[in-house]
């Protein structure tokens, strides 16, 4: 069964080191990516920075539309479709910022927006060629 996703839902892309480091607590959502467990972006960025590391938002917000009604399924594939799009930023979490039910001519529709964030030691964000190579090294590490 799927986590529930709700506005301040904070997924990770599956990074052991980060996750064992920061002792959080995660379930599986899609592919690599896992819902954080018991935190709200505040409370986990506070604990983010208890242990030294640093926790960045991306202002630039990626939303997907969907026709029918506001339900857990819905929500969580049009999640999916925002992991495909937010993969090639390789940021390593994200952020939902906004689930708004609407109606066009009665028909009901849903717009689901998310702000990537990255997770990372340093205080300066990672170039996206640092982010690409570490998120390669990860992945080479689990195979």
């Amino acid at each position: 069964m799927l986590p529930t996703i709700q506005v301040g839902t904070i997924l990770i892309d599956d990074q052991p080191l980060i996750v064992q480091a920061l002792g959080l607590e995660t379930e599986p959502f899609s592919a690599n990516w896992r819902v954080v467990k018991a935190f709200d972006s505040f409370a986990l960025d506070r604990k983010i920075h208890t242990a030294g590391w640093n926790f960045f938002f991306m202002a630039s917000e990626v939303k997907v539309m969907f026709f029918g009604a506001l339900g857990a399924e819905n929500i969580q594939n049009a999640l999916k479709r925002i992991l495909v799009k937010v993969r090639r930023q390789d940021f390593n979490s994200l952020e939902v910022t906004a689930i708004v039910a609407k109606r066009f001519l009665g028909v009901p529709y849903a717009t689901v927006s998310v702000h990537s964030r990255h997770i990372q030691e340093g205080c300066y964000l990672d170039s996206a060629e640092q982010r690409r190579a570490s998120q390669s090294a990860i992945e080479w590490a689990k195979n």
